[in-house]
């Protein structure tokens, strides 16, 4: 049996800075939004330690391009994924939507990690820091609730057919 080698924990990512400037390298986003500053390790080999404040995005990517911002900004309908439809707006009025984990909590964080909403671009997910934001809207909860049928409901139902 081969063994195989263990994944690697850094991921292909373009830091976008405040002044729209694009960094490219690996980052781990175990840590990303609970430390800063973001520890980016370059193309070079060199580790660049950047401020959350002085981030506006970071773009997890399959590959290093040119055309790693999804063309599209906003969903054409419903998503059909599952999770929390929102739209964010940055400093300079930009607006984005995406979709994260219904889970409430994870705004609470440093940032947010959205999905996009072009599933075909290079980009897989992006990380906006609080202080790139003005506003988070939440457009809708995409998804059904996973409830438990109440078992007095279903007692108090009465049969139709008696067996």
């Amino acid at each position: 049996m081969k063994n195989r080698a263990p994944a690697s924990t850094h991921k292909k990512v373009i830091v976008v800075l405040s002044d729209r400037k694009p960094l490219r390298g690996y980052l781990s986003p175990a840590h990303l939004g609970e430390t800063d500053p973001v520890d980016l390790l370059t193309q070079d080999g060199e580790h660049q330690e950047i401020p959350l404040a002085k981030i506006r995005s970071i773009y997890f990517v399959r590959e290093f391009s040119d055309a790693f911002e999804p063309e599209r900004k906003a969903f054409l309908s419903r998503p059909k994924l599952d999770g929390l439809w929102i739209r964010l707006r940055y400093l300079d009025g930009e607006t984005l939507e995406g979709l994260i984990p219904n889970d409430l909590l994870s705004l609470l964080d440093n940032g947010v990690h959205i999905t996009p909403p072009d599933l075909n671009s290079s980009t897989d997910r992006i990380f906006v820091p609080r202080a790139a934001l003005t506003e988070v809207t939440v457009l809708g909860v995409v998804g059904i609730a996973r409830r438990k049928p109440a078992a007095a409901a279903a007692v108090a139902q009465p049969r139709l057919f008696t067996e």
